[in-house]
């Protein structure tokens, strides 16, 4: 297997200032699935850190008072004792808009508050285009003992450290929520990931935050009356200095990462991308060219028609190709105006596929054993059972052009040793880690032992479209007979997007690609469809 086929050589990756390497090998990544998951492991490491230690984190929302297990720390508790301690803790959170009109500047401030008087050092962050944010979901933890380098750790992926994202495999949500449809109950269940990196790729993502950090433009690029209200409410709009980098941390395991990331080209000009990155599209269409089996997917939203002809395309070029797909039943918002925009992406990114090879694209959505609706949030790919990707970019133009987006693209150097040992057929073989990565979704999705027990009919390509297919029907017959008897194994059904009227779609449509799903790219680039 050569890491030049499916990862991005820095000619590739279309960012000219970017001089670190186009990936590290030597690493140990580990899926953590459910947020209950992540914030257990959060805790464990941050609760070890003493004095001088560093704690880098960057979040699009924060809720200062989420807990991160039942009987806690919260997430202010945990950062802010940790700087009391005197362990370095600097944060870069989203400004972020009013929660009256369902965001969360108020929180976010009140986490960077609550971190700053206990020692530590939070900023607002707003240097973003127009109508963007800023979406990484990134922590950092570093030691200067040089004995303690392999006990540094990086957390990647989409799961923000605030309300409803503490869940577990039972999916019964977050009892700390925030406001989501009613189609999802009390309690929204959900559904995520997050990577824990170990090894030199500790020491990239490092590097991701500091440029961030020391980026010199105003806080508040593009909104003087914000700025104005942070210097008269007496906010830090100003980074303290870091100390020198740490040397990257010793091998950890056997995968090599790729740090994938989006930042538009906006004015000021930003330091270390002044024409902007696009290496999470470039990355993935990449990787969807070299698919030749299966592509599977789990994605909040994965609603651009724009994206969706890359998958159309892969599924032209390699006839053998199937794509299996997990996305949320209903958008997280309702209403009379928000939901149709939310729909009609999707329906059309549906079309796009489904149109080329309707029999070789298999959508589906998940529900808890009571028959809630699950939200998928999780970014997630696995092609052949090669490349595995995850963090925090969606499979739409917002995530691959406008907004501040992080994913970790992993190939591992383990062959697996089940049959197929290589499904693609191009000499890659299954690799451990991607190949492990999705089983283990699977086996939740299909309420299949933990332990791999029951794998064999998971292995195969065939198989795997045979196996998902079969359980989602069964479910949704379950329930179209009313539910009677016992209930089929399995959490997932066939997705079935809502139809909009053509009155509808006239206004949504333009809606939709203009305020949920940007373009941030050229003009230029935009007529030639490059990403």
């Amino acid at each position: 297997m050569r890491l030049e086929d499916w990862f991005l050589t820095n000619a590739e990756r279309g960012n000219p200032e970017f001089t670190l390497p186009a990936w590290v090998t030597g690493n140990a990544v580990v899926p953590l699935v459910h947020g209950s998951t992540y914030f257990a492991r959060l805790v464990d490491e941050v609760s070890e850190l003493r004095a001088g230690d560093h704690l880098f984190f960057t979040d699009w929302r924060g809720d200062a008072d989420e807990l991160l297990r039942p009987d806690g720390p919260t997430v202010g508790g945990l950062f802010g004792d940790a700087a009391k301690r005197g362990v370095l803790v600097k944060g870069l959170m989203w400004r972020s808009h009013h929660e009256k009109i369902s965001y969360s500047e108020e929180q976010n401030r009140q986490l960077g508050d609550d971190v700053s008087e206990a020692g530590g050092e939070v900023l607002l962050d707003q240097r973003v285009r127009r109508a963007g944010s800023h979406h990484q979901k990134l922590v950092v933890i570093r030691r200067p003992d040089p004995d303690a380098g392999a006990r540094d750790v990086a957390f990647a992926g989409g799961i923000d450290l605030c309300h409803s994202r503490r869940d577990d495999a039972d999916h019964g949500g977050d009892p700390q929520t925030v406001p989501m449809s009613a189609e999802y109950g009390s309690t929204p269940p959900w559904h995520d990931v997050q990577l824990q990196l170990r090894g030199p790729v500790v020491g990239l993502l490092d590097v991701v935050f500091r440029e961030r950090w020391t980026d010199p433009r105003s806080l508040d690029t593009d909104n003087p009356i914000s700025y104005l209200k942070d210097r008269l409410r007496g906010a830090d709009l100003a980074a303290d200095p870091l100390p020198e980098q740490l040397p990257d941390p010793p091998p950890a395991g056997p995968c090599a990462v790729q740090v994938l990331r989006t930042y538009p080209a906006i004015r000021p000009k930003t330091p270390y991308a002044p024409t902007g990155e696009r290496s999470v599209a470039r990355g993935y269409a990449k990787a969807f060219r070299r698919a030749r089996r299966l592509i599977y997917l789990e994605d909040q939203y994965m609603w651009s028609p724009h994206i969706a002809r890359l998958l159309a395309d892969a599924l032209t070029a390699a006839p053998d190709l199937h794509i299996v797909v997990v996305v949320p039943r209903y958008p997280d918002v309702d209403g009379r105006f928000a939901l149709p925009p939310n729909e009609v992406g999707r329906l059309e990114a549906i079309q796009v596929v489904s149109k080329v090879a309707p029999d070789r694209v298999h959508v589906f959505d998940l529900e808890n054993r009571v028959g809630t609706p699950v939200y998928v949030h999780a970014k997630v790919c696995v092609i052949d059972d090669v490349w595995a990707c995850a963090g925090s970019a969606n499979l739409n133009r917002r995530s691959w052009s406008h907004d501040t987006e992080l994913s970790c693209a992993v190939l591992d150097d383990t062959p697996d040793e089940r049959e197929p040992r290589d499904p693609a057929g191009l000499g890659d073989g299954a690799r451990r880690f991607a190949r492990d990565l999705r089983l283990r979704l699977l086996r939740e999705h299909l309420d299949r032992p933990d332990d791999g027990s029951a794998d064999a009919d998971l292995l195969a390509p065939d198989d795997v479209v045979r196996v998902v297919r079969a359980a989602a029907d069964a479910l949704d017959a379950w329930h179209t007979a009313g539910r009677t008897g016992p209930r089929p194994p399995g959490r997932l059904r066939p997705h079935r997007p809502e139809k909009l009227p053509l009155h509808t779609r006239l206004w949504a449509v333009p809606a939709y690609r203009v305020v949920y799903d940007p373009d941030g790219r050229t003009v230029r680039d935009r007529l030639h469809h490059r990403w």
